[in-house]
């Protein structure tokens, strides 16, 4: 009896070592890959996605699928990336917002950033544009603050959803000018410029990728840059600190993450294409177009730097007390 146990057990075992050696010799990838974008299309993380996409199709020699899945202000997406088959075919590419921000915004988060996510490479960064309908009567962020002040809880500015980095950015402003506006939530970014054009809501602090071509048509008045230092994109727009809120600095990154126990070959392989491809000149121009900068920051230092963004808006989000259902 005990001799049978011990046969069938070095079989399984054997059989489990092969398996984990076949699987080990052979390369990936074998089919094509899904990247989830947990927003709508046409918003930054959208197109920082899709312009890096094509050339990872040529590197890996698959297809690289961007799959749109957004939804509560891309928890929904964020999640079904956190529960797929750590095997190297699901990844999602990730903001502050849903992989910072949410992790102390959301009540009931049903996925953890550090416990359920390995990082692989940090692609790009880029500033918001603190931006007004022309209608509004402040031609700078000073009068605007003024304006807030005079009137509290009056003035609605327009977000692609709660805990999205254009919801963060105004709620850090307003702990910062000690001042008050009225969220208003839309679903995605087209959503919300629609809203800021037609003076809906006549306040946002959007992308500079999504804002920008209004302002130079004029439907939109920019004021200042969240970052800081002045975005390439609007040499001539001054930054938030710069304007009258010293050491306000909000940042927009892109990141890609894989799902815990993902191989780290499989990690390592993806972090030195992507390297390559970030630090190409077609890529560095396109990404420059769309209002953001390569970052190309690699696995274990992004995972450093994601631990700290997760950390420093779990501060802010306990000063103002914020807290989705």
């Amino acid at each position: 009896m005990h001799k049978t146990l011990l046969k069938t057990y070095t079989y399984a075992l054997f059989s489990l070592m092969v398996a984990h050696a076949v699987a080990a010799e052979t390369p990936w990838p074998q089919k094509p890959i899904r990247i989830i974008v947990a927003f709508p299309p046409s918003g930054f993380v959208d197109i920082g996605t899709r312009i890096i996409a094509p050339y990872l199709n040529t590197a890996l020699g698959q297809q690289v699928v961007v799959d749109n899945r957004g939804r509560a202000g891309g928890v929904v997406g964020t999640e079904l990336a956190a529960r797929a088959a750590p095997d190297g075919y699901t990844f999602t590419v990730g903001s502050v917002g849903t992989h910072a921000v949410n992790q102390t915004l959301y009540r009931n988060l049903p996925y953890h950033v550090l416990r359920d996510f390995q990082a692989v490479m940090r692609l790009a960064d880029a500033p918001s544009l603190l931006a007004v309908h022309p209608s509004l009567p402040a031609r700078n962020v000073k009068e605007l603050i003024a304006l807030a002040q005079q009137q509290p809880k009056n003035i609605l500015y327009a977000s692609s959803g709660s805990g999205t980095s254009t919801h963060l950015a105004a709620v850090l402003f307003e702990s910062m000018a000690k001042v008050r506006f009225v969220h208003v939530p839309f679903k995605g970014g087209v959503a919300m410029i629609v809203a800021v054009v037609a003076g809906q809501a006549p306040v946002t602090f959007g992308t500079a990728a999504t804002v920008s071509p209004h302002v130079r048509s004029g439907r939109e008045r920019g004021l200042a840059v969240t970052g800081s230092k002045r975005a390439g994109i609007l040499p001539d727009t001054p930054t938030i600190a710069e304007a009258g809120v010293p050491g306000y600095e909000m940042l927009n990154w892109l990141g890609l993450f894989a799902p815990t126990q993902t191989p780290r070959a499989i990690v390592d392989r993806l972090s030195g294409e992507l390297l390559k491809i970030l630090r190409t000149t077609d890529v560095r121009d396109k990404l420059n177009a769309a209002g953001a900068e390569p970052s190309a920051v690699a696995t274990d230092e992004f995972a450093v730097f994601v631990k700290g963004e997760v950390e420093k808006w779990a501060k802010v989000v306990a000063a103002t007390g914020m807290t989705v259902d």
